[in-house]
C-alpha cells in the first residue's frame, strides 16, 4: 500500500512498479484515502491487509505551514499515528518518509540519525512529531529522512530552475544552505529494496544522494547540463527572505542505511543527469 500516490515519490514508485512483478501494489491518492481520516485508514487496512504500508503522503508546503500549522500537524503527525497504529493492528510493516528539516541546520558535520533534533520551522516540527508518533504507535517502523527531493514529476527545484532559466537572463540562488539533493527514483528503489529484504530492521535511516553542495551549486550545475545562457547569481539567504526559516546545513550521514540494508547510493551529479534525461523524454 502506497499513500500519497500523486506526489513525486508516489508517482515514481508507480513508474517503477511494473519492474517489481513479485509485488501487488495499491496506489492511493489523497482522494482514494485521506490519511487524516483515521476511520477511513482503519477500514482500508481491514479491507486490504497489506504486507507493507509506504507512506509518501505529506504536507510539504514549507512556507504555508507557518500560517497553516494545524493542517501540517494533522497530515504530518496525527495521520502518521493512525497509519502506524493500523500497521501494528494488521501486522503490516510501516515505512514512513521524513525530512532533514527535523534538524536546526547549525551542524558542521554530516548529521547522524541519533543527533539532536530541533526544527526551525513548523513543517520540520510537524514531521518530527510524526516520527515520534509513528514509533509510539508501532515500534516496528522504518523512517527514512531525506532531503531536497526532485524528480521528473510535479513541482521541484530542478524543474523550476529549468523553467526560470528559459524565461530569464539571470536568477538568484542561495549559496549558504548546504546539503545534498535526492533523486526520487533513487529513494524509491531504496524503499523497495528495504521492503524486499528478508530482514526488516526498524529505526530511523538517512538517505540522500552522495556528495555535498549548496543550492547555488546545484542550480549552476543544472544550467551547465541544459546549456543555458542564464546567469546564476549566488546570494545569501538574508537576501531571499521566506516565511519559514531553512536549515543552513543539513547534510545527512548515510552510513547506517548502507551498512544495515547494504544500500548503494549514487552521487548527486550522476542522478541529476539521469533525471534531466527523463525530463527531456517527457517533453518529446
Amino acid at each position: 500500500m502506497i499513500t500519497g500516490a500523486d506526489g513525486q515519490l508516489g508517482r515514481t514508485l508507480r513508474k517503477l512498479a511494473p519492474g517489481y512483478k513479485e509485488y501487488e501494489f495499491i496506489f492511493l491518492s489523497r482522494e482514494d484515502l485521506p490519511i487524516e481520516n483515521a476511520g477511513a485508514v482503519s477500514d482500508y487496512f481491514e479491507k486490504t491487509k497489506p504486507s507493507f504500508c509506504i507512506n509518501c503522503a505529506a504536507y510539504t508546503a514549507v512556507d504555508k505551514a507557518e500560517t497553516d500549522g494545524e493542517k501540517a500537524f494533522e497530515v504530518n503527525a496525527t495521520a502518521v499515528a493512525s497509519l502506524a497504529a493500523a500497521c501494528r493492528l494488521f501486522r503490516s510493516k510501516f515505512i514512513h518518509v521524513s525530512t532533514d528539516y527535523v534538524f536546526d541546520g547549525n551542524s558542521s558535520y554530516p548529521l547522524k540519525e541519533e543527533d539532536p533534533t530541533d526544527p526551525v520551522n513548523v513543517y520540520g516540527a510537524s514531521k518530527l512529531r510524526g516520527e515520534k508518533l509513528a514509533f509510539e504507535n508501532n515500534p516496528d517502523t522504518v523512517i527514512i529522512r531525506t532531503s531536497w527531493v526532485y524528480s521528473e514529476f510535479g513541482n521541484n527545484f530542478v524543474k523550476t530552475m529549468i523553467r526560470l532559466m528559459g524565461e530569464r537572463q539571470a536568477i538568484n540562488v542561495v549559496n549558504d544552505q548546504i546539503g545534498s539533493p535526492t533523486y526520487a527514483r533513487d529513494l524509491a528503489v531504496t524503499i523497495l529494496a528495504i521492503a524486499g529484504r528478508g530482514q526488516f530492521v526498524p529505526g530511523i535511516y538517512n538517505y540522500s544522494n552522495d556528495g555535498i553542495i549548496s543550492w547555488y551549486e546545484f542550480a549552476e550545475t543544472i544550467r551547465e547540463l541544459i546549456q543555458s545562457n542564464c546567469k546564476v547569481n549566488p546570494v545569501p539567504s538574508s537576501q531571499y527572505p521566506t516565511p519559514a526559516r531553512r536549515p543552513h546545513y543539513s547534510l545527512l550521514d548515510k552510513s547506517k542505511i548502507k551498512e544495515v540494508y547494504n544500500i548503494s547510493i549514487p552521487g548527486w551529479l550522476e542522478s541529476l543527469r539521469t533525471c534531466l534525461l527523463e525530463i527531456n523524454k517527457n517533453r518529446v
